[in-house]
């Protein structure tokens, strides 16, 4: 069996985002709503706690989304996905995991992708965060999803489509 490097191991989900990753989406979105925050984490003066649920709460217009980092990722990019049908937007930073049928029906098929280049630090971690990020882009569609492969992958930073 491998022997894993523990070092990024945690005991919490929760983390707030790099204000480095957030500021300029915050600038391009001007985000009205936090739908996954702690009191201590939230970008926005309105969020939705953990103890609130915000997969049951009415969205904003404009939402930002960094959802706990586990098995719910895809009951939360659905969520954004279904606000996306009623005209909201919602931007969210989640785990890259490219190699799962959630990533290419939730993401790839329905939204812009934006892969994070890097290993940024949440919060007061020692180290980057050892896995591939991505920023998941939900526009307004009103009515059915129009559903095209590949909707646009960006190189977050540079806001420019991979060559």
């Amino acid at each position: 069996m491998a022997d894993f490097d523990t070092r990024f191991m945690s005991k919490t989900v929760e983390w707030p985002t790099p204000q480095e990753l957030y500021l300029p989406l915050h600038d391009e979105f001007r985000f009205e709503m936090d739908v996954a925050a702690t009191a201590e984490n939230a970008k926005c003066p309105a969020f939705w706690t953990k103890e609130q649920d915000g997969l049951v709460q009415p969205w904003a217009r404009r939402n930002w989304m960094n959802p706990p980092y586990g098995r719910d990722v895809p009951r939360w990019l659905a969520r954004a996905l279904d606000e996306s049908k009623r005209g909201a937007t919602t931007v969210c930073l989640i785990p890259a995991r490219t190699n799962t049928g959630w990533f290419h029906e939730l993401c790839l098929e329905a939204a812009e992708v934006r892969f994070v280049r890097g290993r940024p630090k949440f919060g007061d971690a020692d180290h980057g965060l050892p896995l591939p990020l991505a920023v998941v882009i939900y526009r307004p569609r009103y009515g059915a999803a129009v559903v095209k492969p590949n909707a646009g992958i960006h190189r977050a930073a540079e806001g420019r489509p991979v060559e």
